[in-house]
């Protein structure tokens, strides 16, 4: 099944197309059409609107296009175990070499640190994250910040926001971004709890605010809500036409993508993606998306239904329609992860690709975006070394858990930010030599 954007000729779709749009909970110009309709009725539903363009393009390219998504290689194709991902002996893979460095613990008060996100600006890393009483997402949670010259030695941290003034309530941070030679911290805001008194995902007044750095005091200025009943994923990052974009989840945990942010940061508008529950089971959770050498997007979903694989789709015409999200054989813990493009042309994949457990946080690499044909261990200490900036050690069990990583490229360099078992915020640095030494034949 495919997603293609209806025309003004609606009377002219069957009541089993229209039938189908309503099961799959889409906006009304968005109708879920099965490709043997599509050929049957020759793309009809486009006449006479794309008579002109199908006479030039042909039916056949024209189908090639909307179905590009369906015809993607395995996820997953490594040396040695190819491409059963069951095969792959964790505590016996490759460990990079790089540098570690704390950036937050967290002590009595506040013990919750989690959603980290990196930028460069001004000649400084900085570094957001989640701040909060206990694990995890409770009220009173907010927003903090440090900043490095390094990418290796940190600030003490600092509030972006307080704590809200609504009771109840909670910030969960979204990114930083840098637009236009300015620096923004993205955060939601919502209830944390339902009406039980449990935490729950997400509140019905959940909205996605932006602030802005302000070099002059040194503080962050709230500029207003981005999007309402929306939470995204990672940062905006720019599409081949020019727009941003950003994989958003509303209180009901629906996938849309978020496009916009060129007039204003505060401009954007959404189309969906696909509902929480689909007819497999598969439920869509903490996306991430990039652009692929030919300009399609590709989109990659955390699946929290248990198949521990995450799934995939893409998009043909800038994260207005997608292919419908197909399971790969990519192994993950059911975590979040996160793809850069790096400068030299081939992507790096940082996620939990163990099923069993939250470690290690693996490198993948691929050179067109779809395949990843490289895997090895980031380089995390076990344990955390003595430091007078820990007055709370961890709590030490069997295992330790390592997520919610982020990355970005900054002088030869990846710096990679991530949480210890929601506790503490750490990076490692891996230089780009060290990632082609993993890449080489």
């Amino acid at each position: 099944m495919i997603f293609v954007k209806s025309f003004s000729t609606r009377k002219r779709q069957t009541k089993y197309s229209r039938a189908l749009a309503r099961k799959n909970s889409l906006a009304p110009d968005v109708i879920a059409l099965p490709m043997t309709h599509l050929a049957k009725d020759r793309c009809a539903f486009a006449q006479p609107f794309m008579k002109t363009l199908l006479h030039s393009l042909g039916y056949l390219s024209l189908c090639a296009a909307l179905l590009s998504g369906a015809e993607l290689p395995p996820m997953l194709d490594l040396p040695g175990t190819g491409q059963d991902p069951t095969k792959i002996d964790y505590a016996q893979m490759q460990v990079l070499k790089g540098d570690h460095a704390l950036v937050s613990h967290g002590d009595t008060q506040w013990k919750f640190r989690l959603h980290n996100y990196l930028a460069y600006f001004e000649g400084k890393y900085w570094c957001i994250w989640s701040h909060g009483p206990v694990i995890e997402d409770n009220p009173t949670q907010h927003v903090r910040y440090a900043t490095s010259p390094d990418g290796l030695t940190w600030s003490a941290d600092q509030k972006v926001m307080p704590s809200s003034s609504k009771k109840g309530f909670r910030y969960i941070a979204r990114g930083l971004w840098v637009r236009d030679g300015k620096l923004l911290a993205i955060a939601s805001h919502d209830e944390a709890f339902d009406e039980k008194g449990h935490v729950k995902f997400f509140g019905k007044s959940l909205q996605l605010l932006a602030w802005e750095w302000q070099p002059e005091t040194q503080t962050w200025k709230e500029l207003g809500v981005m999007m309402e009943d929306a939470i995204n994923n990672f940062p905006p990052q720019k599409m081949p036409n020019g727009e941003y974009g950003m994989l958003r989840r509303d209180h009901d945990r629906k996938v849309s993508m978020m496009f916009g942010g060129v007039t204003s940061p505060l401009d954007w508008k959404a189309v969906p993606l696909t509902a929480y529950q689909s007819p497999d089971g598969f439920r869509p959770e903490e996306p991430d998306w990039w652009t692929l050498p030919d300009n399609r997007l590709l989109g990659l979903f955390r699946d929290n239904s248990g198949s521990f694989r995450f799934y995939r789709a893409v998009s043909s015409d800038n994260g207005r329609t997608w292919s419908v999200p197909e399971k790969t054989n990519f192994p993950d813990a059911t975590s979040k992860f996160f793809c850069l493009r790096t400068s030299r042309g081939y992507y790096v994949l940082v996620s939990n690709a163990n099923p069993k457990v939250r470690d290690p946080l693996c490198l993948s690499t691929s050179d067109d975006g779809v395949t990843f044909t490289r895997m090895a261990a980031l380089p995390i200490p076990a344990h955390l070394p003595a430091s007078d900036s820990i007055k709370n050690p961890l709590k030490i069990g069997p295992t330790e858990t390592f997520q919610y990583p982020h990355v970005i490229e900054q002088d030869g360099q990846l710096l990679i930010a991530y949480s210890r078992r929601k506790q503490t915020i750490e990076v490692v640095k891996v230089s780009l030599g060290e990632i082609d030494r993993l890449r080489a034949p």
